[in-house]
Parts: structure tokens; sequence; C-alpha cells
């Protein structure tokens, strides 16, 4: 059998139109017409009943769509298998953590660690959070760092990864100050004039998050999206910058806010309070390696769940 077979049955079974389907194989009807009937051959029955338009799924079609969608996401995950088994016994450990945490809660969180035990070399990658997951569903990484909320769960919240705690952290809508010492930009649901947002791309975890817990609250308040960006870090340079209010990591303002450089920016009549984060640490299940095995012990350990 040729596995291109399999996405040519999908693509079929999608449409029921051998013409359609065809054009989305980028295909010739009649080269993909006979690797339709090779399939069929092969598997010793028909997959589709050609007298009605568009064609339908014979009983043994039915069936055979969730084998072939089964084999396709097998297939795709024999390399990352294979890079797993390949370097199960490095000591390198590969980290990818969103970038708010890479440069703040990560390296203090590592000293910690090695204060207790020999790591060896770590590799970091650090990314928005889509690409986190993306990079340890392909098997490119071990562990993901990265913020979480029970509002807000992602890919790696379901099997076969599973999680450890490994810190907390708030987010807290901040400004820069005015003379006053006031918020430049106060949240209020009494404010007469749309209030200026600084706002977080899909893409950013911390945007998720944002999107569970306060989305729908923020619509009943005048404000008005003024800039979008995936990083926390590019939406503290523009509060600092006095351009709005953004909702930041406190891991990533805490020093900004003892010295005054931004201040909170919610009034008493502000019914969203600071948003509680957990800072999780990820793992795929199978064919960790020996060395990540340890480190994830370690870490474990010393973790609430």
């Amino acid at each position: 059998m040729n596995l291109i077979w399999l996405d040519d049955f999908l693509a079929l079974a999608a449409t029921g139109n051998f013409s359609r389907a065809a054009e989305d194989r980028h295909s010739s009807q009649p080269a993909f017409s006979r690797r339709i009937r090779a399939l069929e051959e092969w598997i010793g029955a028909d997959l589709f009943d050609r007298s009605s338009q568009p064609a339908q799924l014979t009983e043994v079609g039915e069936w055979f769509t969730g084998v072939a969608q089964e084999l396709i996401a097998r297939v795709s995950r024999v390399p990352g298998d294979a890079r797993r088994v390949a370097q199960a016994s490095s000591l390198t450990l590969r980290i990818a953590s969103t970038h708010a945490l890479s440069f703040t809660f990560l390296p203090r969180w590592l000293r910690g660690l090695e204060s207790t035990t020999n790591l060896g070399p770590v590799e970091l990658m650090s990314d928005v959070l889509q690409r986190c997951e993306a990079l340890m569903q392909q098997s490119k990484v071990q562990f993901v760092l990265s913020h979480s909320h029970p509002d807000a769960r992602g890919t790696l919240d379901r099997m076969p990864f599973s999680s450890a705690l490994v810190g907390e952290d708030v987010l807290v809508a901040v400004s820069a100050p005015g003379k006053d010492g006031k918020p430049r930009h106060q949240l209020s649901r009494h404010a007469k004039s749309p209030v200026a947002v600084l706002k977080y791309t899909g893409e950013s975890g911390l945007g998720r998050i944002m999107q569970a817990v306060v989305g729908r609250r923020l619509e009943l308040v005048p404000i008005e999206v003024v800039f979008t960006a995936h990083l926390a870090s590019v939406l503290r340079t523009m509060v600092l910058d006095a351009r709005g209010v953004a909702w930041l990591p406190r891991t990533l303002v805490d020093e900004d806010l003892t010295n005054g450089r931004v201040v909170a920016a919610a009034d008493k009549d502000w019914d969203i309070p600071d948003i509680p984060l957990e800072i999780r640490l990820y793992r795929d299940a199978p064919l960790l390696g020996k060395a990540a095995e340890e480190f994830w012990g370690k870490v474990a350990a010393g973790a609430g769940r």
C-alpha cells in the first residue's frame, strides 16, 4: 500500500466528488481515480458507492476512515519517536518556554534546582505558547514551561501530556503614572471616554487566559484597543511609554511597581481583580530519556500537582 492513497481516500471521503478531491490533491482525475481503485483492490472491498453523486462511503469505507486517520497520525509521529529514541541517552535537557517566563522565572527556577542537583546542559527555545506547544507535539523538546489558568486549558493539558505546578504568578492591570502618581489610563466602569488598552494576540498563552477570564467583561466597559502584540515584554515597553493599560505578569513588572514606573490601573469599582496564574512544567509521556526522567523526578518531588 502507498501512503499517498490514505490522503487520497480522506480527501474523497470529505467531499464525495472525484474532480474536487483530485484538485485538492493536485492530481489529474484519471490518476486520482486509479489510486482510489488501487486502494480498494489492496483492501479487497469497495470503499465508495459510485452509483450516487456525490459518492457515498460504503460500510467498509466508514470503518476505514478511522483506520486511515489513525495510520496517518501514527506515521506523522514516527520521526519524533525516532528522534526521542536516538536522544534517550542524551544528557541535554530541551525546554521550550514562553518569552515572559524565559526572561524572569526560568533563570531563578533553574538556579534553585541546580543548588540541589546537577542538571547538565540545557537547551532553551523561547517562543509564544502556540509555537512551544507545536515543538512538544513534534517531539523537538522534552518540556514546556508556561503560564496556565483553570479557565484556559490548552493542548498540553490533555493526554498524553502531564504537568507539575512549579510556581505562581499574577496578571496585573498596570499603567504608566501621571505627575500626580495616579494611572494615566485608569480602568473604570464609569469612564467618560474609552480607555486605551494594550492587548495580546491569540497566539500568546497570556492572550488566551485574558480572553477566557476577562474577555466578556471587558466588552461591558468603554475601552479602545490601541496596540496588539505577542509578547508581554513588548506590552510592558508600551505601558512604560504611557500608551495604555496592559495586563502583565507580576514576575515581569514587580520591580517597575516597586519603583513606581508603573501603577495599578483599576479603580475601586472595577470588578475584574488581578488574575492568579499557575506556572506549569509540561512533559510528554513516552520515551523521555534517562536524564530528562531524572530531571522530572526532581521537579515533581518539589512541585504541587
